[in-house]
């Protein structure tokens, strides 16, 4: 009788024999994991590739998530008007018929000031701010109370400098300073349909000369988003005029009103004035300045007589 030919007997399962009798499973089964290492690496290299070009962009003056332009450097804009929807911030403060904010919104122009006289304003700017400084990246002077940055605090420059601030300042300087914000006032009394005569200058209203130098105290810190009318609450109808060039005299500095998916900046311009009224409807922030000397003068108005403030005199 021939022996018959029998199978292999089977190994029990999970024996190291049934192992080594499935080496091409294996194999099969490790390819596709060495494929998705690499397409790991690949992808967190590219991911960080990615990244480091957003953040040399945003270095560099990449619009830092800004999704419109109101306003660029090189328009010149006779006027642009941009409704919104007052906040309720307003309710909690005393009204003023005919006068306190009922509509709300945001204005540019280019036209009411001129180069030249923004040139010599910033002159003023100049004079003064060279008396001081601050140790950080923002420094102020405010012609109406004095308050000057001097390293990391703020003297009065009237009292601390007495008599040599007839040598620095002239008259014309301070008769220029008031025609200017007369001209700022009509324009917002005229944007907002009030009567230009219900508004008062209120503090603090003044001269920002702003560099990348580090930040040394919280003054510094311009770049925070804020509301003014939170911050003053005598602020109505906030402006300001700028007195230099974006992307000539300096980078980042961009003015940018923030709204859910949607911020809209303005791009200073010498010469140029933004103007809105100071509530939640118009929460804002300053980009940091990346290099060179952004300077600007901020000049709020408010509808509350009490809050009121005089213009400076030269003396």
């Amino acid at each position: 009788m021939a022996p018959q030919r029998r199978g292999a007997p089977k190994a029990p399962e999970g024996s190291g024999a049934a192992e080594r009798r499935r080496p091409s499973s294996t194999k099969s089964v490790r390819a596709p994991r060495e494929v998705q290492r690499k397409w790991l690496r690949t992808s967190v290299l590219g991911a960080c590739a990615v990244l480091a070009g957003l953040l040399l962009w945003s270095s560099m003056g990449g619009d830092d998530g800004v999704t419109e332009v109101l306003a660029h450097r090189g328009e010149i804009l006779p006027g642009r008007f941009i409704e919104v929807p007052c906040s309720e911030d307003y309710d909690s403060h005393r009204r003023f018929e005919g006068c306190s904010p009922r509509k709300c919104g945001r204005g540019i122009t280019d036209t009411v000031i001129t180069r030249d006289e923004a040139q010599r304003i910033r002159s003023i700017a100049e004079k003064g701010l060279s008396l001081g400084g601050s140790d950080g990246g923002a420094s102020i002077l405010d012609l109406h109370s004095g308050a000057l940055s001097v390293g990391k605090h703020f003297v009065n420059l009237y009292r601390y400098f007495g008599d040599k601030i007839q040598t620095v300042f002239s008259e014309e300087d301070f008769r220029l300073y008031r025609d200017v914000r007369q001209k700022v006032q009509l324009t917002i009394a005229q944007a907002f349909g009030i009567s230009a005569s219900s508004l008062y200058l209120t503090k603090p209203t003044f001269f920002s000369r702003i560099n990348s130098t580090e930040a040394r105290t919280a003054h510094d810190e311009y770049w925070h988003a804020h509301v003014d009318k939170v911050t003053y609450g005598s602020f109505d109808y906030t402006s300001l005029l700028y007195l230099s060039d974006y992307l000539d005299d300096f980078s980042g500095g961009r003015f940018v009103f923030m709204e859910e998916g949607a911020n809209r900046t303005v791009e200073p311009r010498a010469g140029r004035v933004s103007f809105f009224t100071s509530g939640s409807e118009n929460l804002h922030r300053v980009e940091k300045v990346q290099w060179g000397t952004r300077y600007a003068v901020t000049i709020a108005f408010t509808c509350n007589p009490d809050h009121g403030i005089a213009d400076p005199v030269f003396t």
